[in-house]
């Protein structure tokens, strides 16, 4: 069987792609620098590697066949973004390169697009603007993976057993206003991170005909409606869904009052909306529609939760 190196294996979506890995019967060889990590499946590998420290790459991808690419650091010191987002993935590129590596596959987000309204947006049609540090350091990753013949995959919304930002944040954020904006009408991109996890893998043992772009979207072929999105959410948040209809003015200033700001609301209000057919249509594969597979993780969503909810 081909062996794939893993990255970033503890997170929350690298745990998805070695629960995927590991149901393909592969042959693994795991790091994680900040989780601890066990091998689990037979024919596992775990091994010491700091993306911050190169020569500790030294010898991680020889002999492998694909390298799937889902450390990163999100938020924290600036130096510490540069010196895994840019030059980790810079030193280990050149390490799978070195080592004669055939596929690599690099997960990266649509944050680097910053901000703004899209609409069944294509990769080929964007520009990349991103607007934080950590957007920022992740572009420049790109850079690397596709100077050296690489995929990059870019998700914009991921959820699913493991999620500490999105579904929490959201969940934070209905708490805090007395009711809906506008209806929710704008609609978004997102992923479950089994259906992400599946495409990451399936790239990296694709024949290379099949992948017909350098860069793809990770989404659900049709956007999610915010109502729909929020309504899930409150469910497994146990917030009740308001009755009243806000102006944006209005929640802004709620939103205020409670020591949030503008940007808060904004992705929430303008269509994020990304074309991910191509990845699904190269990989001959489909991901589940958001209701399934919502509705798979709500009890997870509940206890994780539940913590929050009691404080």
């Amino acid at each position: 069987m081909p062996t794939v190196v893993i990255t970033g294996a503890g997170g929350f979506i690298g745990r998805h792609v070695v629960r995927e890995a590991g149901r393909r019967g592969l042959t693994l060889r795991l790091t994680a620098h900040h989780t601890q990590v066990r091998a689990g499946v037979p024919g596992t590998t775990v091994v010491p590697a700091d993306l911050t420290d190169p020569d500790s790459l030294r010898g991680l991808c020889d002999g492998a066949d694909a390298l799937l690419h889902c450390a990163s650091q999100i938020g924290g010191p600036d130096a510490l973004c540069e010196a895994v987002n840019a030059r980790g993935t810079a030193a280990l590129v050149a390490e799978a390169r070195r080592a004669g590596v055939a596929r690599i596959v690099h997960l990266s987000t649509a944050a680097v697009y910053g901000r703004g309204t899209f609409r069944r947006a294509r990769p080929q049609d964007l520009d990349r603007a991103p607007v934080s540090v950590t957007s920022r350091t992740r572009a420049a990753g790109e850079d690397a993976v596709l100077a050296a013949g690489g995929t990059v995959v870019r998700p914009h919304l991921v959820y699913g057993e493991g999620d500490t930002r999105v579904v929490p944040a959201l969940a934070r954020l209905l708490r805090g206003l007395p009711g809906t904006v506008e209806g929710w009408r704008a609609r978004v991109s997102a992923v479950a991170a089994e259906d992400l996890a599946r495409a990451l893998v399936a790239a990296a043992l694709a024949p290379a005909e099949r992948l017909t772009a350098p860069v793809y979207h990770a989404c659900h072929p049709e956007p999610v409606p915010w109502h729909t999105f929020l309504r899930a959410v409150s469910d497994v948040a146990s917030v009740p869904w308001p009755e009243r209809d806000l102006t944006l003015d209005e929640a802004y200033d709620r939103l205020r009052a409670r020591g949030g700001s503008r940007h808060d609301l904004d992705m929430l209000v303008t269509d994020h909306w990304f074309d991910g057919d191509p990845l699904w249509a190269d990989l001959d594969c489909a991901p589940g529609a958001f209701g399934e597979r919502f509705a798979r993780y709500g009890d997870w969503y509940r206890r994780a939760l539940a913590p929050a909810e009691a404080g």
